[in-house]
């Protein structure tokens, strides 16, 4: 009998993450999430995941702290032994982040940094602490955004570690493929969630505005999203690697 998937999803209790987290299960993958402060929410979203039949858990992890990542995969090899009876999962998802708004010139040192630390330095060494405990011929799936590819003033610091997931993820393709193991990216457009404060879920303005400019008339929604990283933490896209998908609805094209 083929060994029961594993998903790891960073940032799993809500918003995008938590509709990944979902997917995944309906996919029929085991899932384990983290969450950074709201508790109560990730559990929820375990519960929910029991109840299609499959196994979840959760646990708290800062992604803006790089030094409790070893920590975090210690607590990540306990419970896969206790509560999945195996030592290694097989898709690492990396989604936590938060976003920033503020113009290029009134940008600080301290706001680069946390962009910096959350986006892309998370996902460099989260991943590179995966590798011993990601199974052969799993996939890696790094969360981007449409504002890599095109550029809406107050982002630049935010779309700037996206743009470097993306090398970064081009580069675990070409290094972890003799292991078998596809790193892709998912880049969302503007999605009505809590993300940013809610912006472009609340702003009427800015909702009715960047829907002119997408060719489905309108706005993403957190459910358009999880099916597209789940497709490609199973076997459907075991061809695709080192690719970019994009998921705005045909924004600006």
């Amino acid at each position: 009998m083929a060994q029961q998937k594993i998903a790891l999803v960073t940032g799993g209790s809500r918003g995008l993450g938590r509709n990944m987290a979902i997917a995944l299960a309906k996919k029929g993958v085991d899932v384990v999430l983290t969450y950074n402060s709201k508790q109560d929410e990730a559990l929820a979203v375990v519960s929910e995941i029991q109840a299609l039949g499959r196994k979840a858990a959760s646990l708290q992890l800062n992604v803006s702290d790089s030094g409790n990542f070893a920590d975090f995969f210690e607590q990540v090899k306990t419970l896969l032994k206790q509560k999945f009876e195996t030592e290694k999962f097989d898709y690492l998802i990396n989604n936590a982040g938060t976003g920033l708004y503020v113009p290029f010139a009134e940008t600080t040192e301290e706001q680069f940094q946390e962009m910096f630390d959350i986006h892309l330095k998370a996902a460099f060494f989260i991943t590179q602490k995966a590798l011993p405990y990601l199974n052969d011929n799993g996939g890696i799936v790094n969360v981007s955004s449409g504002l890599v590819r095109f550029s809406f003033p107050g982002s630049s610091a935010y779309a700037s570690m996206k743009g470097g997931v993306e090398v970064l993820t081009r580069y675990l393709a070409k290094e972890l493929g003799a292991r078998g193991i596809r790193a892709n990216v998912v880049a969302p457009g503007p999605i009505e969630t809590d993300f940013g404060g809610g912006k472009v879920r609340d702003t009427k303005e800015l909702n009715d505005q960047l829907s002119a400019m997408t060719a489905l008339g309108r706005v993403g929604l957190p459910d358009d999203i999880g099916s597209v990283v789940a497709f490609l933490c199973s076997d459907d896209s075991k061809w695709v690697n080192a690719q970019r998908i994009e998921v705005s609805g045909g924004l600006l094209i």
